[in-house]
């Protein structure tokens, strides 16, 4: 009886001290997310606040009881914020386009297709991870400017249309659909194209979803490149505009209508991984999961 009294209370104390660890952890990620999340409930209120009351308060409120929407009126009246927004979708969908379509056929023909040095050229491309960001926005720049393609939506797009990493995680994806399928599907003469498009692409999208997403975001929050290549304003994408607007007067004058902008060029990336942050996990566990 002792032995089994003695486990008993183990086990109580065992769950016990798991009860309190978990409270321990939860309440560590909950300080870690409210801090996280305060500036971004700062820059909401503070968009949300009139000019006036904002520069008014000498300690600063966490709450507001006279809300307005004059500041996001401002902010695309002030300046040409519709503008910034209509270049940057259209440099994000033609980006994420083309890229999809590099992407696709590069890791289907690393994954399926048999050719000379196909092993060697893989660990080549790979290679490619290893080079500073840095080194190739410079070769980028020069090769894109002696085109004469600065100021240009094809300057803009043209660096952008392959990642190395987007065809490695599919490239993986690829690799896990069993190689009887294509096999069987070769026997009964289906065209690579179509066995991709009506087998590898179905099974795979969840990770191609994942790519999609991760381009609109990398496309949307582009700043150094954009910023390089277009010095006109009639190409700038939403990052370089806020920029302007917080190097001009109106952005230090006018920090609430500031904010506004940058809720305003923020809101459509949040509401898209909202909605697909499922998808996003679940691409990103399977390209990275074999067998």
């Amino acid at each position: 009886m002792s032995t089994v009294s003695s486990y008993l209370l183990s086990e109580k104390k065992n769950k016990r001290l798991s009860k309190i660890l978990s409270a321990l952890i939860y309440t560590a990620l909950g300080i870690w997310a409210l801090l996280v999340l305060f500036p971004f409930y700062w820059m909401l209120l503070s968009s949300f606040k009139s000019f006036a009351s904002y520069n008014a308060e000498f300690v600063p409120k966490f709450f507001t009881l006279s809300p307005t929407f004059e500041n996001y009126i401002e902010a695309f009246t002030a300046v040409p914020l519709f503008s910034y927004f209509l270049n940057t979708l259209i440099y994000t969908l033609l980006t994420t386009a083309l890229m999809l379509v590099v992407t696709v056929f590069a890791a289907f023909a690393f994954a399926r297709l048999d050719f000379p040095g196909k092993n060697i050229a893989f660990t080549l491309f790979l290679a490619l991870m290893m080079i500073p960001t840095e080194l190739v926005v410079i070769t980028n720049y020069v090769t894109i400017t002696d085109m004469n393609l600065r100021n240009t939506f094809t300057g803009l797009i043209l660096p952008s249309i392959t990642s190395v990493f987007y065809i490695y995680l599919l490239k993986e994806n690829f690799a896990q659909i069993p190689d009887e399928l294509y096999l069987a599907a070769k026997v009964d003469g289906t065209r690579d194209i179509v066995y991709l498009w009506r087998v590898m692409l179905p099974i795979s999208k969840p990770t191609v979803i994942t790519i999609i997403i991760l381009k609109i975001i990398e496309c949307w929050n582009s700043y150094v490149w954009p910023r390089l290549i277009t010095d006109n304003e009639r190409y700038y994408l939403v990052s370089n505009g806020i920029q302007a607007i917080r190097e001009s007067g109106f952005g230090r004058d006018n920090v609430p209508a500031m904010m506004a902008a940058v809720v305003s060029v923020s809101l459509p990336l949040i509401i898209l991984f909202l909605i697909f942050r499922d998808r996003v996990m679940e691409g990103v566990a399977r390209g990275g999961t074999k067998g």
